[in-house]
C-alpha cells in the first residue's frame, strides 16, 4: 500500500482569513458601557431618525449589543435570545480603566517607579536596561 494522500491541506490557511475577518465586528464592552448605555445617548440610539444605509432604517436597534434589525418582530426575538442575555451579563461587569491596568502593569497611582529611600535607584536593577 502506497502513501496515502492527507485531505484538507488548506484547513490552516482558511482559519487564519477567518480570525483576522472584521465583517461582523461589533463595539467593544467598553465603548458601550462608557458611551451607549449612558441615558442620554441611549435615548439618541432607540430613537434614531430614518437612515436608509441601515438594516430595518435605522429603526430597530439593540443598544447593548450594538446592533440593528430588519423588524420589531426580530428584535423582540434577539431581546429574548441567549446572545443578548450573555451580552447583558457582560455588561454588568465594570470596564477597565486606565488607572486600573496601570496598577495591574506595576506603575502605581501615579505612573512612577518606586525608588528606595538609601539608595536613591529604582527597584529593578541597574543591569536590565530601560
Amino acid at each position: 500500500m502506497g502513501r496515502l494522500r492527507r485531505s484538507r491541506v488548506h484547513n490552516a490557511r482558511r482559519d487564519v482569513h477567518r480570525a483576522s475577518r472584521t465583517r461582523a465586528r461589533t463595539k467593544d464592552l467598553d465603548q458601550i458601557q462608557l458611551i451607549d448605555l449612558d441615558p442620554k445617548n441611549r435615548a439618541a440610539l432607540e430613537a434614531q431618525p430614518l437612515d436608509f444605509e441601515k438594516p430595518g432604517l435605522a429603526q430597530h436597534y439593540c443598544v447593548e449589543c450594538a446592533k440593528y434589525f430588519e423588524t420589531d418582530a426580530a428584535l423582540n426575538t434577539h431581546w429574548r435570545s441567549k446572545v443578548h442575555k450573555r451580552r447583558c451579563k457582560a455588561l454588568k461587569d465594570p470596564a477597565y480603566t486606565i488607572e486600573e491596568s496601570e496598577r495591574a502593569a506595576g506603575l502605581g497611582r501615579e505612573g512612577k517607579r518606586q525608588t528606595s529611600v538609601t539608595t536613591g535607584h529604582t527597584a529593578m536593577s541597574d543591569s536590565v536596561p530601560l
